[in-house]
C-alpha cells in the first residue's frame, strides 16, 4: 500500500471537535496525518468550497485525491485509523460501521452545533451563505 497524503479539515473553534482531532490517530502505514483548521484559509479550503461541501455541516478527509465528507469522513478516518489508546477504540467501535456512522454522525453533528450556539461561536461559512453566520 502506497502511503498517501491525509488531510483532515475541521474547525478548530469546536473544543470537542478539537479535542478529538487532537488524540485520533492513523496506522503509519497508511500515512501521515496532517490537520488543518478550516478557519485559517487555505488551498484545501478552496478546493473543499468548490466542491460545494458545508464545513459546518461536517469535517473533510482527504486521502490522496479522494474527498470524504461527515459521517464518509469519519468512517473512512476509523478505518484507517490506529486502534492504540483508549479514544481511538471507542472510535473505531463506533464508526467502523458505514451504517452506524451514517445515524451517530447528524446526531453528533446536532450536539456540536448545540454547544457552539451556547457559545456563542460563528460558522465558518465557507460556502459564504448570505444569513448563515451564526448557529
Amino acid at each position: 500500500m502506497s502511503r498517501e497524503q491525509i488531510v483532515l479539515v475541521y474547525d478548530r473553534e469546536c473544543p470537542v471537535c478539537h479535542a478529538y482531532c487532537q488524540v485520533i490517530n492513523i496506522r503509519q502505514s497508511v500515512g501521515e496525518l496532517k490537520i488543518i483548521n478550516a478557519r485559517e484559509g487555505s488551498e484545501i479550503v478552496d478546493e473543499i468550497t468548490a466542491k460545494g461541501f458545508d464545513i459546518d455541516q461536517g469535517i473533510v478527509l482527504k486521502i490522496g485525491e479522494q474527498f470524504y465528507f461527515g459521517a464518509d469522513a469519519i468512517h473512512a478516518l476509523t478505518l484507517i485509523g490506529s486502534r492504540y489508546g483508549i479514544v481511538n477504540r471507542i472510535n473505531y467501535w463506533l464508526f467502523k460501521s458505514k451504517t452506524v456512522s451514517a445515524v451517530l454522525y447528524p446526531i453528533l453533528r446536532f450536539f456540536r452545533n448545540l454547544l457552539l450556539k451556547m457559545l456563542g461561536k460563528t460558522k465558518v461559512n465557507n460556502l459564504k451563505l448570505p444569513g448563515s453566520d451564526k448557529f
